[in-house]
């Protein structure tokens, strides 16, 4: 498959981002409704509105391709006839922005024969539009960023989230996270996984780890990762499966320490 085109998929990417992230940007700080999903997670009409804009942007020119979206339905697959799969989050962040909290995002990763080909992940607050191509780097508002040059855990910066259920997982989650702070400089845990996953490839995270996730939450953010020099994989240190749920990413340097940590 000729990378022009992966190129033309990324340029439809951008457009449905940038017209989306404009949308929740009017909406940011204004009346409306939420709901809570199955998973205890937010749900807002604005996540519905947003993911209507880019499911609009991409069949009009990709009517054929298949579409996993977020929240149409709470979540559904709207199947089509090619190799190409678009993994749409409408509003990464949903619980920021429903408390006003100026730090989401629209994400959007497109797979072809199985494999994440472009990555977008636009925060309409700031202006920043990360971007990756497979085989042609990562970008933040037109220029080359790259993974930072941290080797030693100590003097790490990373960042998690959360699982939306209690009981045992968060348990399980506070142990990880109190045994892995005893290590590094510092965890942050700030309530985007696509964001958190731009920050590691554009060196402001030197890592980040969390577990229950789901395909739209990284898609995007993977590439971005990959593409900019940095390492993704399973809680294991195995390959990657955007089903898998669990992810680690960093710079690579440090990526095998962290493992180890986590287990």
């Amino acid at each position: 498959m000729p990378s022009k085109l992966f190129t033309e998929i990324a340029e439809i990417s951008r457009n449905a981002a940038l017209r989306a992230g404009e949308a929740l940007k009017k909406r940011y700080g204004t009346v409306f409704t939420i709901s809570i999903k199955p998973d205890a997670g937010l749900l807002t009409e604005v996540d519905l509105e947003s993911e209507e804009i880019i499911i609009s942007e991409i069949r009009k020119t990709r009517p054929a391709d298949a579409i996993l979206a977020e929240e149409s339905g709470i979540v559904s697959e709207l199947r089509g006839e090619s190799s190409f799969r678009w993994i749409i989050d409408p509003l990464d962040g949903t619980t920021n922005f429903a408390h006003g909290v100026p730090h989401f995002a629209v994400s959007i990763g497109v797979e072809y024969e199985g494999n994440v080909v472009s990555g977008v992940v636009f925060n309409p607050m700031t202006g920043e539009l990360f971007e990756a191509v497979k085989g042609k780097g990562a970008t933040l508002n037109g220029k080359s960023v790259h993974v930072s040059g941290a080797e030693q855990i100590e003097e790490s910066l990373l960042a998690t989230g959360f699982s939306y259920q209690k009981g045992e997982i968060v348990d399980q989650e506070l142990a990880v996270l109190s045994r892995v702070l005893h290590h590094v400089r510092a965890v942050r845990r700030i309530g985007s996984a696509a964001l958190d996953l731009c920050y590691v490839a554009v060196g402001r995270f030197d890592g980040f780890w969390e577990y229950d996730l789901s395909p739209w939450d990284i898609a995007a953010g993977v590439l971005l990762v990959t593409e900019a020099g940095g390492k993704v994989s399973s809680m294991s240190g195995g390959p990657y499966l955007l089903e898998e749920g669990s992810i680690v990413a960093s710079n690579g340097k440090i990526h095998q320490t962290l493992i180890e940590m986590l287990r």
